[in-house]
């Protein structure tokens, strides 16, 4: 369990609640967040923390228990006084749903209130369509809910989509008709899931979502961090003092664009470089099978030379994108993560530690380069952390405002 925030940090505004009975609500998402980041706490302990009084927290907590979303836990005796009773939240208080629209294939995913995966159904394709993404929602939302008692279903709180924004540019690089990714342009794909769900339906570009379920489920336990997720297309996301932050249009963090030396020495976009595809396109060029780089993420087998070679290009120009994140924001740490086997992803935080030792930085200080926690599946449960983050907790990611339920 984290250690409790210091005396400072309980005095940052971010942590202290407020008395007057019109903040009941941001009172229960403060208390919510509170046991969700330090596990299971007593009344005092979070009356301390917050600044809000015994019996404020009280009231709260006994709210929260009859709702469910709040257990108690025995009671902590051997002190003076009454026995400590810490709370923890309930597995079963709500669930939360997560898709994930991606180049190759789709994944659906119901997490607990704890963020633990209870069920993913995935299908793949040559490419995503509009109508064939909304019969996969319909059949894997019957599917998931087959998992759940009646009771269970009713706490489903809502579903989040990851995917990309402008999907339909996607028509060259997947080899798709043009005609059929247009159809994206005028596809509500939010609305047309939404008008068959009882809950809300949110949306947010599927590499900020990523970074919001390193931010909600990680281990990345720092405030300020820049993050990188390498699928098909290499994108990424901010966080800002503990917040998911995405932007007035919804791109920040958009590393993917961010123009780099390309290998040969011409300037070019990051995703030109760091990006799956790119391997993709080496291995058929070489006559060499691909597929695994879609249905295998957690080993591809033997690649040389060929991956070695896309490892040091993309390491190369990842440390080039994160020297010029550096000299705009000073960010804590730099997570990188995607669909790529352990072994893959460590020998390319490894080269990307290592190229930036060639930087003359100084008058900046660089993030420390991490490998990420959550790991392939960190897109769809971004997804799902969308209606957890927005109906639940205190600090809210910008997805609200992007898809807002209707």
């Amino acid at each position: 369990m984290d250690s409790l925030p210091t005396s400072s940090e309980a005095r940052d505004p971010q942590w202290r609640g407020a008395n007057q009975s019109g903040m009941r609500n941001l009172n229960e998402r403060l208390v919510l967040s509170l046991v969700r980041e330090h596990g299971a706490l007593a009344r005092t302990d979070i009356a301390r923390m917050t600044g809000l009084s015994a019996q404020t927290v009280s009231v709260i907590m006994r709210e929260l228990e009859a709702e469910q979303l709040l257990l108690r836990n025995a009671p902590l005796r051997g002190k003076v006084g009454q026995p400590l009773v810490p709370m923890s939240l309930n597995p079963d208080g709500a669930f939360f749903l997560g898709l994930k629209i991606g180049r190759r294939s789709a994944d659906l995913v119901l997490i607990d209130f704890l963020g633990r995966v209870r069920t993913m159904v995935s299908v793949t394709y040559t490419y995503p369509t509009p109508d064939g993404t909304l019969a996969f929602v319909r059949n894997g939302i019957a599917r998931l809910e087959q998992d759940l008692t009646a009771a269970q279903r009713k706490r489903i709180a809502g579903l989040g989509i990851a995917m990309p924004f402008e999907i339909w540019n996607w028509a060259d690089a997947v080899g798709a008709p043009r005609e059929v990714m247009d159809q994206w342009r005028s596809a509500d794909i939010r609305g047309a899931i939404a008008a068959e769900l009882p809950y809300p339906v949110y949306l947010e570009n599927d590499a900020t979502a990523a970074c919001g379920a390193e931010l909600a489920f990680g281990q990345t336990r720092i405030r300020n961090f820049v993050y990188l997720y390498v699928g098909a297309f290499i994108g990424g996301g901010i966080v800002l003092d503990g917040s998911l932050y995405a932007g007035p249009s919804g791109n920040a963090g958009a590393l993917g664009s961010m123009p780099v030396p390309g290998p040969n020495g011409r300037i070019v976009q990051l995703i030109d470089v760091a990006s799956i595809a790119v391997l993709e396109r080496k291995l058929l060029a070489a006559n060499r099978d691909a597929g695994m780089l879609w249905t295998s993420p957690d080993d591809w087998g033997d690649l040389s030379p060929f991956l070695e070679r896309w490892i040091d290009d993309a390491a190369a120009a990842i440390a080039h994108a994160l020297v010029s994140s550096s000299a705009v924001i000073d960010f804590e740490a730099a997570v990188i993560d995607g669909w790529l086997p352990t072994p893959v992803r460590a020998a390319l935080v490894s080269g990307t530690r290592a190229r930036l030792e060639r930087y003359d930085v100084e008058g900046l200080t660089l993030p420390v380069v991490r490998e990420g926690t959550v790991g392939i599946h960190a897109r769809s449960l971004g997804g799902a952390s969308l209606p957890l983050s927005e109906r639940f907790l205190l600090r809210q990611p910008a997805a609200a405002r992007i898809g807002s339920p209707s």
